[in-house]
C-alpha cells in the first residue's frame, strides 16, 4: 500500500479554508444545542471532503481538474503505460463523472460501474474487465464492495478515503482474491492537510483498537 499526499493549490487551498472555518461555526452553533444532528454535521463534512476530491463538486464557476485529479490522472496514465490493469474507487459518483471525463480526453478507454448499474451489466463488465478488453475500471465504492472477483487488476486507487476502513478493504479485496497470481498495488490518494488525513489517522485508530481486542482474545 502506497499513500499519495497531494498539496492544494493556491486558489483550492483559499476555498478549502474558508469552508472549513464555515464548518467550524456551523460546528460551534449545533453543539451549542441540545441535540447535536448527526446527519447535518456529516453533510457539513461531506462538502470539505468533496473540496479534496475536487472543488467542481461544489463549486459551478470552478472550470480546471483539480491538483488531486491531475495527479491521479497522472498515476493512472503511468500504470496503462507500463500494461497494468487499474480499479479506480471513488465513494462519489460525481467524482467518477469527472474522473471518466478526464479518461476521455486522455484517450485512455475504461469501464464504469456505480449504484445504477444492473446485475447483468455487472456480470458483463466484469467478464470484460477479466478478458483486459479494458484496463481501467472506475467504481463507486459502495457498488464495488461485495460480490464481484476483479482478479485480472494489478493495481488499486482510493480517489478519496471513507470513514470506514472495512469497506474500503472490501473494494480492495475485489482484486486480492482467489486466482490472483500478480502483486496488486494499492494507493490511497490524500488531500494534504485536509480533513482527509484525519479520516486516514481514524481508520489507523480503529484498526489498532480491533487488532488489540483480537490479540487479548487470542491470548486468553
Amino acid at each position: 500500500e502506497t499513500t499519495l499526499s497531494i498539496a492544494f493549490d493556491e486558489a483550492e487551498e483559499t476555498m478549502y479554508m474558508a469552508n472549513l472555518a464555515q464548518v467550524n461555526k456551523e460546528l460551534q452553533q449545533e453543539l451549542d444545542l441540545v441535540k447535536t444532528n448527526r446527519f447535518q454535521v456529516l453533510g457539513m463534512l461531506m462538502r470539505l471532503r468533496q473540496i479534496c476530491c475536487d472543488p467542481r463538486l461544489v463549486y459551478d464557476e470552478v472550470t480546471q481538474p483539480s491538483s488531486k485529479l491531475k495527479a491521479c490522472m497522472e498515476l493512472v496514465s503511468s500504470l496503462v503505460e507500463n500494461d497494468k490493469s487499474v480499479l479506480l474507487f471513488s465513494n462519489f459518483t460525481s467524482m467518477l463523472d469527472l474522473i471518466q471525463a478526464e479518461l476521455q480526453h486522455l484517450h485512455i478507454p475504461y469501464f464504469r460501474m456505480d449504484g445504477s448499474t444492473g446485475k447483468e451489466e455487472r456480470r458483463e463488465l466484469v467478464q470484460k474487465f477479466q478478458d483486459k478488453e479494458k484496463k481501467v475500471f472506475l467504481i463507486s465504492l459502495k457498488s464495488g464492495g461485495t460480490g464481484i472477483n476483479l482478479t485480472a487488476a494489478e493495481a488499486v486507487i482510493h480517489y478519496d478515503p471513507w470513514w470506514n476502513l472495512a469497506v474500503q478493504n472490501q473494494a480492495t479485496d475485489r482484486a486480492h482474491r482467489i486466482g490472483q497470481k500478480n502483486i496488486v498495488t494499492v494507493y490511497k490518494l490524500i488531500a494534504k492537510n485536509s480533513i482527509e488525513e484525519k479520516i486516514l489517522e481514524m481508520q489507523e485508530a480503529k484498526k489498532h483498537l480491533a487488532d488489540e481486542i483480537l490479540s487479548g482474545e487470542m491470548g486468553g
